[in-house]
């Protein structure tokens, strides 16, 4: 998968350096005997955040994307010497509603101008004549996906209607599922695997696991479905490969049943990656969201009447401050509320640095705050991770409709857009003169603030830094970074992911490695 918002993360703006390098990507599969099948959208779905930049006029921004994205693939297209055997375009477009015919033969025309003629160009819809109908065209070969557990003799000849001739094809069977805040780890047994890849080799079909190895969806990239679910950091997806590279009872179940069909390499199958426990981390407290609101947002606030949303801002992830006063005292407990569910995706309340409660979309749209008349109401609105499946294609993030105290309207904001990512690699720590404790903040909620630590990596001991986890005991809902490196959500008080994995390439073993928190509910 190829997605378009992590490589134009800006309109007209190109990212394909360190981690984005997807050149080099290639080249490393190529050096490693590997083949790809590079699934190039412009739509991909993979759980990721929306996947989509924000556009005026989607098919003359697909020109330009693809007009810089395919020029860079062609040389490492297989009859050019590169690993790439086959591109797809789109994906899943037979599930959308708008079955734009138009829509796929511009997509099929552009790729034949940047790739040629010779590479294999092709469609993945689900398994059924409903998706096939509108996500397959001539000139694009229709491959099917689906789950272990089904009919593959249906599936496959559903493929047949669309492709009478030619190779069966599974471009995603599934291997486990994708997860979500609040809701069970997803867990697909391994012989259900086992038992329908063997159904599926056995008819001399193709067929492309996903995921074979689990994934990261670091910092803010992961994306939700409808009705709002987000998706967590982990991208594990229950896979043969765990997250982390581990071998796990799925990965051999699957090898045996690919032995029956294929010559297995022989010698010894590498070993899980070794793992290291560095120990606890003391963190301290450095400052509140509000008391260091001018190094997270130093170009100051936007001023509007209303409300307005991340796009507006040109704030594409993360969080931004809304900040009012109160216009009447509120002694007694007056309610805050959301009436159109309009907190895209989860606002922190607090009245003069004196913490309130949470909204929350789709759950909590109304709170009882106190206050005096004119006093600072800050609201706190997380980015949770934009719908990326269905009709659902416009997730605006922020406060997307009024707030009303008692009934009245809120207004005249001023809005700040927060660059925390950049704050933390300019060093937040050491801003404040010393740790601030607030006697007078509710036990089950504080102020979102930052927390500082170091860690060192052990000296005498061959091979460190190697990989681990970070685990949050006593800590509820926040963001981590390493060095620098966002590595994404924690969420324990919702589950089902209790720790985040830590690649060893973002620890160093000279000096002492920088732990940065954001902890946005409740801290031990």
């Amino acid at each position: 998968y190829v997605p378009w918002n992590y490589h134009e993360p800006q309109p007209g703006v190109y990212d394909f350096s360190g981690d984005r390098d997807l050149e080099s990507f290639l080249q490393l599969a190529n050096d490693t005997g590997l083949l790809v099948i590079l699934r190039a959208g412009p739509y991909i779905c993979a759980e990721w955040d929306m996947v989509l930049p924000f556009v005026n006029n989607y098919l003359a921004a697909v020109e330009k994307w693809m007009g810089v994205l395919l020029p860079k693939m062609r040389p490492h297209l297989y009859q050019n010497g590169g690993p790439v055997i086959m591109v797809q375009v789109e994906n899943e477009y037979g599930s959308y509603f708008a079955c734009d015919y138009d829509y796929l033969r511009s997509l099929l025309k552009l790729f034949r101008q940047h790739l040629g003629d010779e590479v294999v160009l092709f469609t993945t819809d689900g398994a059924s004549q409903f998706h096939l109908k509108c996500g397959a065209l001539q000139g694009l070969y229709a491959t099917v996906d689906f789950a272990p557990g089904g009919n593959v003799t249906a599936a496959f000849l559903a493929q047949r209607g669309s492709e009478p001739t030619g190779p069966l094809v599974n471009s995603e069977f599934y291997t486990g599922w994708l997860d979500h805040w609040g809701h069970r780890h997803s867990v697909v047994p391994a012989q259900t695997i086992a038992k329908t890849l063997n159904e599926i080799l056995a008819r001399g079909a193709n067929v492309n696991l996903y995921m074979f190895i689990g994934g990261t969806n670091f910092a803010y990239w992961n994306g939700a479905n409808m009705p709002y679910m987000p998706q967590p950091t982990s991208y594990d997806y229950d896979a043969p490969l765990s997250e982390a590279g581990d071998l796990t009872e799925k990965y051999f179940a699957l090898r045996e049943v690919i032995g029956m069909y294929k010559q297995l390499p022989e010698g010894l199958i590498p070993p899980s990656t070794p793992k290291f426990a560095y120990g606890k981390v003391r963190l301290q407290q450095v400052g509140t969201v509000v008391e260091i609101l001018d190094r997270l947002s130093s170009a100051g606030p936007v001023k509007s009447t209303y409300p307005l949303t991340f796009v507006q801002l040109k704030q594409y992830f993360g969080f931004v401050l809304y900040r009012t006063t109160l216009p009447k005292n509120c002694t007694k407990p007056a309610q805050l509320s959301s009436p159109l569910n309009g907190v895209h995706d989860r606002a922190y309340v607090s009245v003069d640095g004196v913490p309130q409660g949470v909204l929350e979309r789709d759950k909590s749209l109304t709170i009882n705050i106190t206050g005096k008349a004119g006093a600072n109401l800050d609201i706190l609105v997380e980015n949770m991770g934009r719908v990326n499946f269905g009709r659902y294609n416009n997730d605006f993030k922020g406060l997307v409709s009024n707030l009303t105290l008692d009934q009245d309207i809120l207004v005249e904001w001023e809005i700040f857009p927060l660059d925390i990512d950049g704050a933390v690699n300019r060093d937040i720590n050491g801003h404040l003169d010393g740790p601030k404790a607030s006697t007078d903040n509710p036990p089950t909620y504080e102020a979102p603030a930052f927390y500082t630590g170091t860690l060192s990596i052990p000296g005498g001991i061959p091979d460190l830094p190697q990989d681990t986890y970070v685990k949050f005991p006593g800590w509820t809902k926040g963001q981590i970074w390493i060095n620098g490196f966002n590595l994404g959500r924690y969420w324990p008080a919702r589950g089902p992911q209790l720790t985040l994995f830590v690649p060893r390439n973002i620890l160093v073993s000279s000096i002492p490695n920088n732990i940065t928190v954001l902890e946005l509910e409740h801290s031990p």
